[in-house]
């Protein structure tokens, strides 16, 4: 691969050019090369052109995991515009805030998104077109994925992106409670991926199995962008269900590289298995490796992990902000299972007090990241960029120690944020639905730890006498994603607050958290 790469498309030529013939993804029945996964995505660039998308423009991809969401990742920044993923968990109006804080001009959706994608495009001037997979035939308003693609000539110019250019935006939570978008260069994304690359030690020869959403950071870069980076292959799956079905095609395409989140891994960690079976994974497993992301990763579950499988589980940490693969346990030698391994090569970390000092090694603050894999600020949010990026550092908010060794030890979060799976959730987001319920008059959401489901939103509600509680849970369903949804409401006659009112949210999370344990 090429050491002066300074974009993802030169990324994605250098790759073609060197593994044309090779298999680039697997899904389902669909085997496609890196030639034709150029060739798709070329295609797609030059119909997207006549759809009037100029550099730096917004293109929203709101795709469950398919080919096609690899196809206009590319497509959109080959023309120098700008990829914006949106959470396929999202319901409507969660989606028309993305779509309409970054201006973006062309939304590419699939079938199930079409109606709320239309009802969006309705109530948004800057939305131009809508480009939907099996598009229903007859109706002029939205143009079919296929159709375009396959009448549209392969897309001939040159559009330089530099290095500094941003290729991605993806929001997350902020402290505001509304999602911010994390602006992402063609240089951050090289640079996590170059440095994964080196700690995994990745290969051509490498296979990944993706059933992870690629609209999430972890998922995008270390599931999809790495493996293309070096040519390898990536069997792209829907969804982790049915599990049975991830094992044949792990066996099936001899996968290498199994990447997951600790509630997966505390599952099979815990899963009964016949000696044979064992037996059989011991000798026959092609993974050479397992990755944990997106979230904290107890020290049991890796341990059980470990021990009943027989290949190494690499705990990382990261966040959108940087890319967002911050540190990495090694696969052999010096591993610390309880920590979240050491910094990537390019990337320097610090612990600072509440004063800004910088502490020593094994003291507690707040952990600072700098490298050329942090992003380039949120979009057109200067406060929020000025809050979080001050001297070239970025302000994560989670609380760590660092040892004289170098390793991170993530300890917990200055934010209220709660990490569901992966997903950032802020409590006021959940807050503010609750109270638009009529029957509830006061509400209160904090993250707790499940032993079983890792962390999740808890709500606490004072309400009317009448209250009906699965009432409340339909609604909830119905104006947020899964995964926001409280796993309990409490009813209360009354929320603890201080003299001057405030809700303590912390002896509400001390009196669930004993309930869990």
């Amino acid at each position: 691969m090429k050491a002066n790469i300074n974009s993802i498309v030169e990324m994605l030529d250098a790759s073609t050019a060197a593994f044309a013939k090779r298999l680039a993804l697997v899904f389902g029945l669909k085997r496609i090369t890196y030639r034709q996964l150029d060739e798709f995505s070329k295609k797609l660039s030059s119909a997207l052109q006549r759809l009037g998308v100029r550099k730096d423009d917004r293109v929203a991809i709101w795709l469950h995991n398919c080919p096609e969401f690899v196809y206009s990742f590319f497509a959109v920044l080959r023309l120098g515009a700008i990829v914006v993923p949106v959470n396929t968990m999202f319901k409507r109006e969660e989606a028309k805030f993305i779509v309409d804080d970054c201006r973006a001009k062309i939304l590419i959706c699939s079938i199930d998104k079409l109606q709320d994608s239309q009802n969006i495009s309705s109530r948004l001037d800057s939305l131009k077109s809508i480009i939907c997979l099996s598009a229903p035939k007859g109706d002029r308003k939205v143009i079919d994925f296929s159709t375009l693609v396959k009448e549209s000539p392969e897309f001939d110019g040159i559009i330089q992106s530099q290095e500094n250019d941003i290729a991605e935006i993806i929001y997350t939570s902020g402290t505001t409670g509304k999602p911010k978008g994390a602006c992402l260069s063609h240089k951050n994304l090289i640079s996590n991926i170059r440095d994964c690359s080196k700690v995994i030690r990745f290969t051509a020869r490498d296979c990944i199995i993706c059933f992870l959403p690629l609209f999430h950071s972890f998922s995008s870069t270390v599931c999809m962008l790495l493996p293309l980076y070096r040519g390898a292959k990536i069997v792209v799956m829907r969804s982790v269900k049915p599990f049975k079905r991830v094992i044949r095609l792990i066996f099936k395409h001899r996968v290498t590289i199994f990447i997951g989140v600790p509630s997966l891994y505390n599952i099979l960690g815990q899963a009964k298995l016949s000696h044979f079976k064992l037996f059989i994974n011991f000798i026959m497993n092609p993974i050479r490796l397992c990755i944990c992301g997106a979230a904290t990763l107890p020290l049991k579950v890796c341990e059980n992990f470990e021990k009943k499988f027989r290949r190494p589980l690499l705990q990382g940490y990261g966040l959108t902000e940087a890319s967002p693969v911050v540190s990495l346990n090694l696969s052999k030698g010096n591993r610390k299972l309880d920590s979240v391994g050491k910094p990537l090569p390019s990337i320097k970390v610090k612990i600072i007090d509440k004063d800004g000092k910088d502490l020593p090694s094994g003291e507690i603050g707040e952990l600072l990241v700098k490298g050329p894999n942090v992003m380039q600020g949120y979009y057109n949010l200067e406060a929020e960029t000025k809050k979080v990026l001050q001297n070239g550092w970025l302000y994560t908010g989670d609380l760590a120690k660092v040892d004289k060794g170098g390793f991170i030890y993530i300890v917990g979060r200055l934010k209220e944020m709660i990490n569901v799976r992966g997903f950032n959730v802020y409590p006021s987001e959940i807050e503010e639905v609750l109270y638009k319920y009529p029957q509830v008059k006061e509400a209160a959401v904090v993250g707790i730890f499940h032993r079983h489901r890792g962390e999740v939103p808890v709500a606490f509600v004072v309400a009317d006498t009448n209250f009906d509680e699965k009432e409340l849970f339909n609604y909830l369903r119905g104006n947020l994603a899964s995964y926001k949804v409280p796993l309990r409401i409490f009813t209360r006659e009354n929320l603890p607050k201080n003299p001057a009112g405030k809700i303590l949210k912390r002896q509400l999370q001390e009196e669930v958290g004993r309930i869990f344990k």
